[in-house]
């Protein structure tokens, strides 16, 4: 990404509200320092996605489900127990050798929380949301996920009214993987289309 990738958004009326309570918890020791940063770090990039990571992994093993998360991403995902609040209204879309996925939402940070958790800072970054849409292939190799000239690559915009979830490919060599072995090699970045596995 360019440098002003790195440049964090001013803090919104409520993320300084935040900020304020967390410095006055940490400076009557009712936390520990760094304890809310660790928190969410877990959330945003571990026991989050972990829900997503279980969806991709039944669709990998289970071809009727894959069916029905692709006709129906909200049901399907409710059938593991995850939805709700800020998932209710998901579309699944399926990588493939030929066409590449990824999301991002031009307007703030929409993003699927039920199955991802938190969504990363990079997110959130005006330069990610602008340039995704202009120049998906340059921004994909800059984030580590280059791909091949031929690879098409269409752009999910998600919004209050849709959330976007990616259905990465299985990896080569997964073959004969339990489903909670399978899940253990999907990432967050995978599922928005950042990354391949």
């Amino acid at each position: 990404m360019s440098e002003d990738h790195h440049h964090p958004a001013p803090l919104s009326p409520v993320e300084r509200r935040v900020a304020a309570l967390e410095a006055l918890l940490t400076e009557r020791g009712l936390v520990p320092e760094g304890f809310i940063e660790e928190v969410t770090r877990s959330y945003e990039s571990e026991i989050g996605p972990m829900n997503g990571a279980r969806v991709v992994a039944r669709a990998w093993t289970d071809p009727e489900y894959r069916q029905r998360l692709l006709a129906d991403g909200t049901a399907a995902i409710g059938e593991l127990g995850f939805g709700g609040a800020e998932g209710d209204h998901m579309v699944v879309v399926a990588n493939t050798p030929a066409v590449h996925h990824v999301i991002v939402c031009t307007l703030c940070s929409c993003y699927p929380w039920p199955v991802l958790g938190l969504p990363p800072a990079w997110y959130k970054d005006p330069p990610y949301r602008a340039r995704m849409v202009r120049e998906p292939r340059a921004v994909l190799a800059e984030m580590g996920c280059p791909l091949p000239g031929d690879v098409e690559i269409r752009v999910w915009d998600s919004s209050a009214e849709v959330r976007y979830l990616v259905l990465p490919e299985r990896p080569p060599g997964a073959e004969g993987m339990t489903e909670a072995e399978l899940a253990g090699l999907v990432t967050r970045d995978s599922m928005i289309g950042v990354a391949r596995l």
